[in-house]
């Protein structure tokens, strides 16, 4: 029996290794670029049409973001990702109940002198309770930049309305 079991899985373990058509791996083989026919004037008869006067799926604003700045950064740190890098930011909101949370780039997004700077940002609930631990408030948000969003930058700056956090490369 171990005999039986150690060839099998020499077997697998060797199979999975090559680049035959008995491997399951290689089934679907590797990919290619193909040249693709659009015909721009097909409509799609379940997608609207926004151009519509008349329709009720006319032109809608886009919606408002209503957040305000939060109380305080808590922490801040960036992450390598595939797509570039990650910012995490950790705050503390004076009131219970903030969500909705936004980093929101200033300056258009673009560095000045080295430095990309956020406003944390959230939406607060109305009469929301502003008291108990400091744990209970917090909010966190996460926003993802391309390599070419961080070229230049050398400090990262998150901004609230009582403190402001920031990490270099």
């Amino acid at each position: 029996m171990r005999i039986a079991l150690a060839v099998l899985l020499m077997s697998t373990l060797t199979l999975t290794a090559c680049q035959s058509r008995l491997n399951p791996f290689n089934w679907f083989g590797n990919d290619q670029e193909v040249q693709v026919d659009v015909d721009e004037t097909a409509v799609n008869p379940l997608v609207p049409n926004s151009k519509g006067g008349n329709s009720i799926f006319g032109e809608r604003p886009e919606p408002v973001y209503s957040g305000t700045i939060v109380a305080q950064v808590k922490s801040v740190q960036v992450h390598r990702v595939p797509e570039g890098a990650m910012i995490e930011v950790i705050g503390i909101s004076s009131i219970h109940g903030a969500h909705t949370v936004k980093l929101d780039p200033q300056n258009g997004g673009l560095p000045e002198r080295g430095v990309l700077t956020y406003n944390l940002l959230a939406i607060h609930p109305q009469g929301g309770y502003t008291g108990g631990p400091e744990q209970s408030r917090e909010i966190s948000v996460a926003h993802i930049l391309t390599p070419a969003q961080l070229e230049g930058v050398r400090t990262i700056r998150v901004v609230a309305a009582t403190n402001a956090r920031e990490t270099r490369r």
